[in-house]
């Protein structure tokens, strides 16, 4: 095992505060037309709020996302949730480390907390919902039992409709330290990584293998979003719409080694894309869970198609360069 640098071991919950979750997160890109047909057909309800697009699950209403205007395709910022015992302990140890706390940017009213990550990513961190799991989420194996005709014809086949937001990967020149400052900051802890390519790290009350994970880049930048969805059929029938909606160009289907979910990837407008993701690993609340260092060539994927070479592209540093 390779320890990520600035990473501690685990112990037990409550000795210092932490998010708990991702609450949202806010893409710029410079025109919102293309971010309302993609993500509209990605199965999201798009809904204009002023001059934003709010993204939101269809089963729950809960507004994942917004998407802004801007010059070009950037994440403006992410939120994350804490509960409301956390809140003021997480801004006595932001500034005690020596962070500097931010007023909100122009059109965010809040009464967050606003850092700056190492790479310059604007992070919010306040008092909202958990939006993590509490426990694994069920994954529906439909039972196909003899004598009749089990799969339906295609033109009935259900729209497929995320449940939640996973979570997301961002690309990094420094992966460790992107790990040191999540963890030693608000408190994530590694799951697992692949030497300086890349890491994945939970939350302590109880999440995903990752909320966040970050990939070893020349620059800052989005690689995925990750949906959740409750059935392996789920992620398949969701790339065929969105192949028939011209979206055509993504990875999958397959499932991954590190977080072991199945996965189908489909590329955005941008160069970054959106993930089908089916039963990822859960790591609860009550479990010290030990982050390794695993061989590059057995982290990647189980199994899947062949790697497409735009998928490791980092569009946004080619866009800034």
């Amino acid at each position: 095992m390779t320890a990520i640098g600035g990473f501690k071991p685990a112990s037990r919950r409550g000795q210092r505060p932490a998010i708990h979750s991702i609450g949202e997160f806010v893409l710029s890109v410079p025109d919102l037309a293309p971010a309302q047909h993609f993500y509209g057909a990605f199965g999201l309800a798009v809904v204009e709020e002023g001059d934003a697009l709010a993204l939101r699950t269809e089963a729950d209403g809960y507004r994942w996302g917004r998407v802004v205007g801007g010059p070009r395709k950037a994440m403006h910022h992410v939120t994350f949730h804490c509960f409301e015992e956390d809140f003021e302990p997480l801004k006595h140890h932001l500034e005690g480390e020596g962070v500097r706390l931010l007023d909100p940017p122009p059109g965010f009213p809040s009464n967050g907390l606003w850092i700056r990550d190492p790479d310059g990513l604007l992070i919010e961190v306040a008092v909202g919902v958990k939006t993590s799991p509490d426990t694994k989420q069920p994954v529906a194996w439909e039972e196909t039992p003899s004598g009749r005709r089990n799969a339906p014809y295609r033109r009935n086949a259900h729209t497929v409709q995320p449940r939640r937001l996973s979570h997301i990967l961002r690309f990094t020149p420094d992966v460790r330290a992107a790990v040191a400052f999540y963890s030693r900051m608000l408190g994530l802890r590694l799951s697992d990584s692949s030497g300086e390519l890349i890491a994945f790290m939970h939350a302590v009350h109880g999440s995903d293998h990752h909320v966040m994970a970050f990939s070893k880049s020349a620059a800052p930048g989005l690689h995925h979003l990750s949906w959740d969805v409750g059935t392996l059929g789920d992620v398949g029938l969701g790339a065929m719409a969105m192949a028939e909606r011209g979206y055509d160009r993504g990875w999958g289907l397959g499932r991954h080694v590190l977080g072991s979910n199945y996965f189908h990837y489909v590329r955005d407008p941008w160069g970054s894309y959106s993930e089908y993701s089916c039963d990822i690993d859960y790591i609860p609340a009550t479990m010290d869970w030990e982050g390794l260092d695993h061989p590059a060539e057995d982290s990647f994927y189980l199994w899947g198609p062949q790697v497409p070479p735009e998928f490791i592209v980092n569009a946004e540093a080619e866009t800034a360069g």
